[in-house]
Order: C-alpha cells, then sequence, then structure tokens
C-alpha cells in the first residue's frame, strides 16, 4: 500500500527566498522517497540590507518578504502541505534587526521562523542525500555557499569528521572591502589545508544555486563531476564578461549574474587547497534537508 505525504520548507538566505515543496512517497517494505513537487524561488537580496546597510533589513524588505510569505502560504495550501518549517540563515542572523523581523512576520502571517546558526544549518543539510555520493573509503569535502556563510564538512569513510561555517557568502564579498575578504579567505584556506593534509584522496560536493548553474551550464550528465580545469576556464571566462553580457548572452538573472564570480571562486579555492580535482553536484541544500528533517521529526 503507498501512501504520499507533502511538507513544505521554506528557507530564507541571504540572496533569495525559497520554497520547496515535497512529495515524501512512503510503501511497504520500501525506504521513503522524497521528491521535489515544486521549487520557487523570489530573489529578495537581504544581504545587501544586513552586511552594508547599517546592518538592518529595510522597511521595502520587510514587506517584501511578508507578501512572499503570504504567497508560499497560499501555494502550500494548494499543494495540501500537512507540515512545514521555516529557517532563515546569515542576513537575518547578523541583522540588528533581525528578531524584530521575525516577530513583525509572525504577526502579520503567523509563519513561525526559526533563526537558526550556521551549524545548525550544516547539520540540517547533513540529513540530505549525500549517503548516495558518499562512498567507502573516499574522502569528500562537502561546500554549501550561500549569500551570508559557507558551510564546510569533512567527509571520511562515511562519517562527518569535521564541520564549520565561514563569514564567506557572494553577496558578502561583494560588499566586503578587498582586504576584509583576503582576511577571510586565508582563515578558510588554513582550516581546509589542517583538515585535509592526512587525505590522499579526496572529491568535492558543491550545493548552491550558483554551482547547480555552473552545472547546468556545462553540459555535464547527471551525476557526473565538473573537472578543476573545466571549472577554472569557466571561472576566467565570466570574469571577463560583462555584468550586462552575462545576463543576455548566457541567460543568467540579474541577481545570479554578480555573485556567480565569488561563488565560483570559492569552490576552486576549496578545491586547491583541500587537492580535489573534481566536484559533484546533487542539487541539494538547506530546503531539502529541512524536508527530510522535518519527515524524520527532527525539527520542532
Amino acid at each position: 500500500m503507498m501512501e504520499i505525504k507533502k511538507f513544505g520548507a521554506i528557507d530564507i538566505g541571504s540572496n533569495a527566498i525559497r520554497l520547496l515543496i515535497a512529495n515524501v512517497i512512503l510503501s511497504d517494505n520500501k525506504q521513503p522517497q522524497f521528491r521535489k513537487s515544486s521549487l520557487v524561488r523570489v530573489p529578495i537580496r537581504l544581504g545587501a540590507d544586513a552586511f552594508v546597510r547599517e546592518g538592518k533589513i529595510s522597511e521595502d524588505n520587510i514587506q517584501r518578504m511578508i507578501d512572499a510569505i503570504e504567497a508560499f502560504k497560499l501555494l502550500m495550501k494548494v499543494h495540501k502541505v500537512e507540515r512545514y518549517k521555516a529557517c532563515a540563515t546569515s542576513a537575518m542572523r547578523e541583522a540588528a534587526n533581525g528578531k524584530e523581523v521575525i516577530d513583525e512576520i509572525f504577526k502579520k502571517t503567523g509563519v513561525e521562523i526559526a533563526m537558526i546558526s550556521g551549524e545548525e544549518e550544516a547539520a540540517i543539510i547533513s540529513f540530505t542525500d549525500l549517503n548516495e555520493l558518499i562512498e567507502g573509503d573516499e574522502s569528500y569535502l562537502y561546500v554549501d555557499v550561500g549569500g551570508g556563510s559557507t558551510e564546510f564538512t569533512l567527509f571520511t569513510k562515511g562519517e562527518i569528521v569535521h564541520s564549520k561555517s565561514f563569514k564567506m557568502g557572494t553577496v558578502r564579498l561583494l560588499n566586503n572591502k578587498k582586504a576584509v575578504n583576503k582576511e577571510i579567505f586565508a582563515e578558510v584556506e588554513k582550516w581546509i589545508k589542517k583538515k585535509t593534509k592526512d587525505l590522499k584522496r579526496i572529491s568535492l560536493i558543491g550545493s548552491g544555486g550558483n554551482i547547480n548553474k555552473l552545472f547546468k551550464m556545462s553540459g555535464r550528465t547527471e551525476g557526473k563531476p565538473i573537472s578543476f580545469i573545466y571549472l577554472n576556464a569557466q571561472y576566467q571566462f565570466l570574469k571577463h564578461m560583462s555584468f550586462d553580457d552575462r545576463i543576455s548572452e548566457l541567460s543568467l538573472n540579474p541577481d545570479r549574474a554578480d555573485v556567480i564570480i565569488p561563488a565560483t571562486k570559492i569552490y576552486l579555492s576549496a578545491m586547491k587547497w583541500s587537492g580535489a580535482r573534481k566536484i559533484y553536484v546533487p542539487k541539494i541544500g538547506l530546503s531539502d534537508g529541512i524536508i527530510k528533517s522535518l519527515f524524520y521529526n527532527k525539527l520542532s
């Protein structure tokens, strides 16, 4: 006998807000199957407020968030979602008025938002289907690049051995001074080299909208990795294009056309510092982790 449950996940990131609706298919004597039903992305760049403009979410973006959440509520109602969770990450954590914004959204929409730490974010992501990629004695560095932070998780022999969140996000890097970016890159380099120095073979697993777009642009078959050589060539190609050309010639959305440069640099740097020569792109992220965590009652 088959049963289908519907769950929703709202990911309030620094570059965009997303709603993922997923079907969980339950069959006798089979593992639950998680299938994406709908994904809606709204480009509200909260990081531009939190990291630059006096460290506060603007009134305009607060209203846009309220409107987006109301729209998400209607979509979940139409899809007959039985349970959902909303999580806010780096931009809301660091905004001076982050808690007030969450309270106002709850008052206006009835949606409660959990403000999660970088470590909690990495833990939720670990509930995704990473185990399908992780093989035997291989080592993997999982890199989830967001607008405000990047989470690094090191897997060895199928187990998480190290995990850390750094304030190295794409929106943040665009707005930081060069000296600040140089300092954070040096900090991440030191951490990665220290944690991976004794590993002979390592591959990267990348998640986030930018690496998904790069993978799509590569034309690779799903499940096949991107090489360091290819990614570096793509980085040089993108860097030498104007912002307008990235939109008109590569069909990138305006809110993707700028952040894809620092995102690619982060992935390339992580590969260089860890010695990885290839990166797998399974198209998973925080929203997927929220869905699985809700199903297994790991989130309240």
